[in-house]
């Protein structure tokens, strides 16, 4: 797609308040691909201003109203599916299968859940002698990551549209294609002008002037949680709701008994899909100690299969990591597992072979990690798995629990009984059972500094709703 040269504000693109731009680099091969507007406070300021105009009557549209146009959103995004598919792999460097299937197929099946529960939610109750309304909570600055970017617009915006509320959108300067993609979709779809605006620009400018606008009555956040604390703080001073999605060092926990070589292939898949980059990823596969080699083994052979390509390629499995500051970051993280003495089975810091342009980084695999190495607690958001020995189910949870992160993580066992029993006991916010699949309708969020709220489902809803109720 052909980037705009402006920001999406009051239903029309409208030239930036700044000059500056943003170039937009293809980490594959590092080409600038293209290049958009960098927002300023004056930008998001008018976007803001624009959302807050627009609340009272998007409030005041009847529910059905709404999810009919979701619907016609869904639908506008489904009609675009392959364009979102190329964007994505173009500015993220996810390879285009999993594009198609996750980055493009994911947010359009969330877009479509949200224009049914628009329909079907309770926004009204009878309690007792009171009447409990569902309001929208107002107008919504939405701050949004780079590495699932279509999937984390949706999640934010499609609950905030369904419940009344109007959004302003910040999105990652990694990956602004696909959200202006989205803003035309939104247009598309026919929003009333002023309901959902766009404000491309870096973080520490347009991201914080979007926190810290008096007039945005919710702030929602997915990202790091050093740059959550700043926003949780910036918004409590204000006395502001937020929902902040943050970090995670999830892990996945193969229990005796459980079929060691599909938890094995499936636990490296879950990681080095999308390479690494993914805050859920269960980075710490924990093996009871009379398996831990044949799981070492298992891990090599599987990480083995994920060559990095080109991401247009159709039989490409790895790609690169986003940008350079990720691949020196994950390099840092690789050279400090072998020098706090972890064995390094396969991968490494070096650039794989013949990947010398581009942010590329081997698949990964460190064996004899003990707990307290910083790659067994601090997140590395690429596409590195550490094998953690235990010798019993306690202190498989001890180490399970022994991270400041409860975003998600896996459960193997014998029997579902038995994974259940130990996954309840898990300080986690999602936990998959036994190779269970992603549900896009269930609560996503994290416990301890994984976050605050929900997304998703009817949960995810509910964040951008505040009650009421009348006594009679």
């Amino acid at each position: 797609m052909k980037a705009h040269d402006g920001m999406y504000i009051d239903g029309a693109w409208r030239p930036a308040a700044g000059a500056d731009t943003i170039e937009v680099v293809n980490p594959a091969d590092e080409r600038v691909i293209a290049a958009v507007p960098a927002g300023t406070a004056e930008d998001v300021d008018a976007a803001v201003r624009a959302a807050r105009a627009a609340l009272p009557g998007w409030a005041a549209t009847p529910p059905a109203e709404r999810a009919a146009r979701l619907t016609a959103l869904r639908d506008a995004l489904a009609e675009r599916r392959e364009e979102i598919a190329e964007t994505v792999t173009a500015e993220l460097g996810a390879p285009l299968a999993f594009s198609r299937a996750v980055h493009a197929g994911l947010p359009i099946t969330v877009a479509g859940s949200y224009a049914r529960l628009a329909e079907s939610y309770a926004f009204e109750e009878t309690v007792g002698n009171s009447t409990v309304f569902q309001e929208p909570v107002g107008v919504v600055g939405a701050i949004t990551p780079w590495n699932y970017p279509l999937h984390q617009i949706v999640a934010k915006a499609a609950p905030a549209l369904a419940a009344g509320c109007t959004v302003v959108l910040k999105p990652a300067e990694n990956t602004p294609l696909v959200a202006q993609l989205f803003a035309e979709a939104v247009d598309a779809a026919g929003f009333p002008a002023g309901v959902f605006n766009l404000v491309t620009g870096v973080g520490p400018v347009a991201g914080e002037a979007l926190a810290a606008h008096e007039d945005v009555d919710l702030v929602s956040f997915t990202g790091s949680t050093a740059v959550g604390r700043r926003i949780g703080a910036t918004a409590g001073a204000a006395v502001k709701r937020v929902a902040l999605e943050l970090g995670g060092k999830s892990a996945n926990v193969i229990l005796p008994g459980a079929d060691l070589a599909k938890a094995v292939k499936v636990g490296v898949a879950n990681v080095l899909a999308n390479s690494g980059q993914t805050c859920s990823a269960w980075t710490r596969m924990l093996v009871d100690a009379d398996r831990y080699d044949e799981a070492v083994e298992l891990a090599a052979a599987a990480a083995a299969k994920y060559a990095p390509g080109d991401p247009a390629d159709e039989t490409t499995r790895l790609g690169p990591v986003v940008s350079a500051i990720q691949r020196d970051r994950v390099r840092g993280y690789i050279e400090r597992g072998v020098e706090e003495g972890a064995r390094l089975i396969t991968g490494g810091p070096r650039a794989p072979e013949g990947r010398e342009d581009g942010y590329w980084i081997a698949p990964t695999v460190f064996a004899d990690v003990t707990p307290d190495m910083t790659i067994a607690q601090e997140e590395i958001f690429g596409p590195v798995i550490s094998l953690i020995r235990y010798r019993d189910e306690e202190e498989a949870l001890r180490i399970a629990n022994g991270t400041v992160y409860g975003l998600a993580g896996a459960v193997w066992a014998a029997d579902d009984a038995t994974a259940v029993a130990f996954a309840r006991r898990m300080d986690t916010g999602q936990v998959d059972i036994n190779g269970g699949r992603f549900n896009p309708l269930a609560p996503f969020g994290g416990y301890k500094q994984s976050g605050v709220g929900r997304e998703l489902g009817t949960h995810g809803l509910a964040e951008y709703l505040q009650t009421k109720s009348l006594q009679f």
